[in-house]
C-alpha cells in the first residue's frame, strides 16, 4: 500500500507533463486520474487501520491517510470527473487540462500530509495551478482577480512558513503533533495561514470574488474541493492536538454565521453560492470528528450549484424571478438545493444531522441559525419560475450534473442510521421556516451590504487582526 499511495501521488504530475507531448489525449488522461483517486479512496475507506509514511523521520516529514482522508480525496475525484464531462467539448487547450491535473494532484498531496513542510509545498504548487485556471480566460478582470488570489494566498503562507519554523525549533520536527509543544506565535501564524488559504471567517472573505468571477468548471473546483485544502489540515490537527479542537470549533460557528449572513441577503447568484462556502465550511471545522463525511456532501452539491448556475440566463436573482428557467435545469436546482438544505433522501440529510450530534452543548443555537439561514439562502434557487424553453447548457453539462447529484443520493450510505422520525422532522421544520422566512421578508428585502473589506488592502489588514486575535484572544484564553 506504501508503494501504491507514492505511485498515485506521483501520477497526477507525471500525466500533466505527458498531457503536453500527447496533447490529443488531454481529456483522456485527466480522466485516467480522476479514476485512480477514486479507486484509491475506496481502498482507504476498506483499510482498517491507517496509513503512515515517514518521508525523512528525523524531520517529522510524514504522509498519513484514514477514512477522514478518503473523504475529502473522493470529493476531489468526483468534482474533478465532473469538471471533466463539462469541459469536453468546450475546445478547453492541453494547458487547461495539465493545470486541472496538477490541482488536482496538489489537492490530493495536502490531504496527505501530516506535517507542516510537506502541506506547504502541496499549498503552493496547488496556489499556482489554481491561479493559472483563474487566469485563464485572459480578460482583464480575470487576470486581475488571480493576482489579487495569488497575492493573498502568497502573504497568508508566508505567515504560515514562519510559523512551520516556530514549532520545528520547539518540538524538532515539522509534525502536526508538534502543536502540543509549540509557543503561542507559532499557532497563530498557522493557523492565520490556514484560516486564509481556506477561507474562513473574515480571513476567507478574498472568496466571494474569486470564485464568483472565475470561469464556471474552475468555480466548482476552487468552492468544491481548493478550499478543502486549507480546511483539511485545521481539522486533522483538531483530531491530534486536542488543544487546538475548541478553537477550530469557535472559528467554525463564526465562519458558518458570517458567510449565511451575506448568502441570505446576495443577490447575486454565483456570490451567493460563494458565500455559502464560507458558511458551510464552517460547518466541517464545527464538528471535526465527523467533517469528512460533511466535506464530501458541500463538495459535490456546490460544485453542481455552480455548473449549473454557469447555465442561468442571469446571475441575478431578480431578474431570474421573471425569467422561467428551463424544467429540466430547475429540477437540478432544486435537488441541489434540497440537498444542501437538508432535505431527506440526500445525502445533505445524513451529513447535517451526523454533524449536529457531534456539536457541543455551546455551537447548537448558533449553528441551528446557520441551517436556517441556509433554508432562506437556497429558496431563492427552489421558489424560482420554471418551464422557460430558452437552454444555455454545455454539451457536457448533464452528465456532469448526472455524476454529481448521483453522489448525492448514493452517498446516503454512509449515515443511513440518521432516517428516524425524530431526525427527519427536525429539518423539515427548518426548511418549512426558512422557506416562509424567504416569502415573507428576505424576497422583498433590497439590502446591499458594502464590499470595502474585499478589497485588497483590506483583506491584508484583516490578517493582522486576526493575527492579533488569535494570539491574545484565542490561545491566550486556551491557556496554552
Amino acid at each position: 500500500m506504501n508503494t501504491l499511495t507514492i505511485a498515485w501521488i506521483a501520477l497526477p504530475f507525471f500525466v500533466g507533463f505527458v498531457i503536453y507531448l500527447i496533447p490529443q489525449l488531454d481529456r483522456y488522461l485527466a480522466l485516467v486520474v480522476a479514476l485512480a483517486s477514486t479507486g484509491y479512496a475506496a481502498l482507504l475507506f476498506l483499510e482498517k487501520s491507517p496509513l503512515t509514511l515517514q518521508l525523512l523521520d528525523s524531520f517529522g516529514v510524514t504522509l498519513f491517510a484514514d477514512q477522514l482522508s478518503a473523504f475529502f480525496i473522493l470529493t476531489n475525484a468526483l468534482v474533478m470527473a465532473a469538471v471533466l464531462f463539462y469541459c469536453w467539448n468546450s475546445g478547453k487547450t492541453a494547458f487547461f487540462y495539465t493545470q486541472v491535473v496538477i490541482l488536482h494532484g496538489s489537492v490530493n498531496s495536502a490531504f496527505l500530509c501530516a506535517d507542516f513542510m510537506s502541506l506547504y509545498v502541496a499549498l503552493e504548487v496547488l496556489g499556482i495551478a489554481a491561479f493559472l485556471l483563474i487566469v485563464y480566460p485572459r480578460t482583464d478582470r480575470s487576470i486581475w482577480v488571480g493576482l489579487r488570489y495569488l497575492c493573498v494566498s502568497n502573504v497568508a503562507l508566508l505567515f504560515y512558513l514562519i510559523g512551520a519554523v516556530l514549532v520545528y525549533q520547539a518540538h524538532n520536527s515539522f509534525s502536526f503533533t508538534g502543536l502540543a509543544d509549540a509557543p503561542p506565535e507559532a499557532l497563530a501564524l498557522i493557523f492565520l495561514g490556514l484560516l486564509t488559504k481556506g477561507g474562513i471567517f473574515v480571513s476567507g472573505l478574498w472568496l466571494p470574488l474569486t470564485h464568483s468571477e472565475s470561469d464556471t468548471p474552475v468555480s466548482a473546483m476552487l468552492s468544491g474541493v481548493v478550499v478543502k485544502a486549507g480546511v483539511y489540515p485545521l481539522v486533522r490537527c483538531a483530531l491530534m492536538v486536542p488543544e487546538v479542537d475548541p478553537i477550530v470549533r469557535v472559528f467554525g460557528v463564526g465562519t458558518a454565521l458570517l458567510g449565511v449572513f451575506y448568502a441570505a441577503v446576495e443577490k447575486d447568484t454565483k456570490r451567493m453560492l460563494a458565500f455559502h462556502t464560507v458558511s458551510q465550511l464552517g460547518f466541517v471545522l464545527a464538528a471535526p470528528l465527523v467533517g469528512g463525511f460533511y466535506a464530501l456532501t458541500h463538495g459535490l452539491v456546490k460544485s453542481a450549484l455552480f455548473l449549473i448556475a454557469g447555465n442561468l440566463p442571469s446571475r441575478n436573482f431578480k431578474e431570474l424571478q421573471h425569467q422561467p428557467i428551463s424544467t429540466p435545469i430547475w429540477i437540478a436546482l432544486v435537488i441541489a438545493s434540497f440537498s444542501i438544505s437538508g432535505f431527506p433522501l440526500l445525502s445533505g440529510f445524513g451529513a447535517k444531522v451526523l454533524t449536529s450530534k457531534n456539536f457541543l452543548p455551546w455551537q447548537t443555537i448558533a449553528m441551528n441559525i446557520a441551517a436556517l439561514g441556509t433554508a432562506i439562502s437556497f429558496a431563492k434557487f427552489i421558489f424560482l419560475p420554471f418551464g422557460g424553453t430558452e437552454n444555455h447548457t454545455k454539451p457536457g453539462f448533464w452528465m456532469a450534473i448526472i455524476t454529481l447529484i448521483g453522489g448525492l443520493f448514493v452517498a446516503n450510505v454512509v449515515y443511513y442510521e440518521a432516517y428516524t422520525v425524530e431526525n427527519i422532522i427536525k429539518p423539515l421544520i427548518t426548511i418549512g421556516f426558512g422557506w416562509l422566512a424567504y416569502l415573507l421578508i428576505f424576497k422583498r428585502l433590497a439590502i446591499k451590504l458594502p464590499r470595502n473589506i474585499e478589497q485588497f488592502d483590506h483583506l491584508i489588514g484583516v490578517m493582522a487582526l486576526i493575527l492579533v486575535f488569535l494570539f491574545w484572544n484565542g490561545f491566550a484564553w486556551l491557556g496554552i
